[in-house]
């Protein structure tokens, strides 16, 4: 008797063999296989080894006999045999080795079944369908604007402020005393273990010196330091050796230090333990600049959180690489930055996913950590890129009373998925649909490709336009195209922390070092630089004053520093080569030998010593002017 039966290959770990219902049919391409129930059957075998616990179909076929229920209850220990038939077929490599399985008495590692979502029930809602710009849309609930200071700058407005009063703000006195205490610790102990290196502590006074020539040497640019300092070139640059010398300059930049070098050392030894912090070297100016950014100034109502990057190449674990950035490589930096302006109000390094301490994501925990109520106030407009937008991030800044928009992406939780007129491939270049669940509203708009928004801030569309070209019988048409009022905005906006990086980038500080973390320290510098340029066109602008232009503020700000005049007086003109007398008498009596010397000619010529009252104006070399002995004339023309 011959039989076909499927094989449900499904089978729960806690059945240790087949049973007797279990059912094969025939596939020449597996083999032959009797289904009696043994646990050394091969075909049992067989089915573990490929796939009888992966949940993974398979079919096999059996042409054997089927035995009897008398044969099996009379023979319980029987192994299964094939017929003669089938015995030349089982002695493929196939078979042989399913054959041989049954002698290795390891069982496949139990897979647990992939859970898959259930089918939504018939009672829930199906999903909105995505409406025109023709719907109309009432808008999200508006946010109130309560901040908690006067938005701009929190330096008294009435009062003159210097470029270098602005900057003390940032880098005050005890800032720059911590530093040169630690800056002196730090070189002292460099001495000690051996570097040789003349040093000699660093006063604030000197510090500030050496900030000033930081900045200079950011606005001239050089090949090598050491060309600041060249003598007797025409590429020579006089100024910065009237400051300060190069060997005393370079000798600072090498022992800069922000923490305390012995509280280092504690640190370094819970490397590897939770309690170790990767920023400590950072932490004593990171945090005063910091704050300093955040009590100089209130930022209006538009914000934008973006990424910056530090250029470093690095290589401490904190290093990143954004492919989209100018600066590719570098360290990480989340920037909260005016939209208006570009003022860095808060920022927070990136040290991997333990950055934050809220646990919903970066992208999420970064937001939330710079987007603080308790220092802005409620209504604020927080713009974000893809990178960070979420539905979830919007609601939540919503309920805190902050409005939030940005581009984001279609594939994160909760946003819409409905196809009901949704665009196409096919919809013209200004078509938009939106869906707005609540305060969130989702926005799709079609230009060169598809873009997708969300926003808690703006209606769906609100009338507005943009030009783009098109091509008609080989030339260019301008048309005005429908843009959504989220997209309009988000173009406007979104700039902040870009705007802050161009600031910075037009007279940085940045160079590289042998220590990364003396990179962050230029970096705070151009950080109070660019902050200190801003306070100063706020300020001019509520005094209706004309504001200096960025690069006349960097220079008079080199100048304070260094404590010189901006202004240098002019050399006087080179008269030429003159007789001069060499001294003037008072004594009218006097004036033929009053402060004669010997002429330098008729000694090293005549080898004689005649005295005169001339000298050279320009060589101020003692010479003979008289009718017949002038050496003046043939001094000059001895070459």
């Amino acid at each position: 008797m011959y039989a076909q039966f499927q094989i449900n290959l499904h089978i729960p770990p806690s059945i240790s063999a087949f049973p007797r219902s279990t059912s094969i049919y025939k596939s020449d391409s597996v083999g032959c296989f009797q289904s009696c129930g043994c646990t050394d059957c091969s075909a049992r075998q067989a089915l573990l080894k490929h796939g009888g616990y992966t949940g993974i179909s398979m079919e096999l076929y059996c042409t054997s006999r089927v035995e009897t229920e008398d044969e099996r209850t009379s023979h319980p220990d029987q192994q299964c045999s094939l017929p003669a038939k089938m015995a030349k077929k089982t002695q493929s490599p196939l078979k042989r080795k399913l054959a041989s399985s049954s002698k290795k008495a390891k069982v496949p590692r139990i897979s647990t079944q992939r859970k898959t979502p259930p089918f939504p029930s018939e009672s829930e809602e199906p999903s909105q369908p995505w409406k025109t710009k023709d719907d109309p849309d009432e808008g999200p609930k508006s946010l109130r604007f309560f901040p908690k200071r006067l938005p701009g700058s929190q330096v008294d407005p009435s009062s003159v402020f210097s470029p270098l009063e602005l900057f003390k703000t940032f880098f005050s006195m005890s800032t720059v005393r911590t530093l040169c205490e630690n800056t002196n610790s730090h070189a002292a102990k460099n001495i000690c273990m051996g570097k040789k290196s003349k040093w000699t502590d660093i006063t604030p006074k000197e510090f500030y010196t050496f900030l000033g020539l930081v900045l200079f040497i950011a606005q001239i640019k050089a090949r090598a330091i050491n060309d600041y300092w060249k003598r007797k070139s025409i590429f020579s640059i006089p100024f910065p050796g009237t400051v300060m010398n190069r060997d005393r300059y370079k000798t600072i930049s090498w022992n800069i230090h922000m923490s305390d070098p012995d509280e280092d050392v504690i640190n370094d030894r819970k490397k590897g333990t939770p309690e170790y912090d990767k920023l400590f070297r950072l932490k004593p100016l990171m945090d005063e600049i910091r704050l300093a950014c955040m009590a100089s100034y209130h930022p209006h109502r538009n914000l934008a959180v973006d990424e910056r990057m530090v250029a470093s190449q690095a290589r401490n674990g904190l290093s990143e690489y954004i492919k989209a950035k100018p600066n590719k490589f570098g360290f990480k930096l989340f920037v909260l930055a005016d939209s208006s302006n570009g003022y860095t109000v808060d920022y927070a390094v990136y040290i991997g996913k333990n950055t934050f301490p809220f646990g919903f994501g970066i992208c999420y925990d970064a937001v939330m950590s710079l987007v603080k109520p308790s220092f802005l106030g409620s209504g604020y407009h927080v713009y974000l890129d893809n990178y960070y937008s979420s539905p979830k991030l919007f609601k939540d800044l919503f309920d805190i009373k902050m409005g939030a928009c940005g581009i984001m992406r279609e594939g994160r939780q909760g946003f819409p998925k409905s196809t009901e007129n949704a665009l196409t491939k096919k919809s013209p270049r200004g078509t938009l649909r939106w869906i707005r669940e609540g305060s969130l509203l989702f926005v799709k708009w079609k230009d060169a490709r598809d873009v997708s928004v969300g926003s808690t801030i703006h209606q769906a569309y609100g009338g507005e336009t943009i030009k783009r070209k098109k091509n008609k019988n080989g030339k260019g048409s301008v048309n005005s195209i429908p843009v959504p009022t989220a997209i309009s905005q988000y173009n406007k906006y979104m700039g902040g922390v870009d705007l802050s990086n161009q600031l910075i980038t037009y007279f940085s500080a940045h160079r590289k070092t042998k220590k990364w973390y003396r990179t962050f320290f230029y970096h705070f510098v151009d950080i109070a630089t660019t902050n200190s340029y801003i306070i100063h066109k706020e300020m001019c602008k509520a005094n209706n004053k004309k504001p200096m232009t960025h690069k006349e503020f960097m220079e008079q700000l080199v100048a304070q520093l260094c404590e010189v005049s901006l202004d240098t007086k002019d050399k006087p003109k080179n008269t030429g080569h003159t007789p001069v007398p060499i001294k003037v008498a008072k004594d009218k009596s006097q004036k033929a030998s009053f402060g004669r010397k010997a002429c330098k000619l008729c000694i090293t010529g005549n080898n004689r010593r005649n005295l005169t009252p001339w000298k050279c104006n320009e060589c101020g070399v003692p010479l003979c002017v008289i009718p017949d002995r002038n050496c003046f004339h043939d001094w000059h023309n001895l070459n």
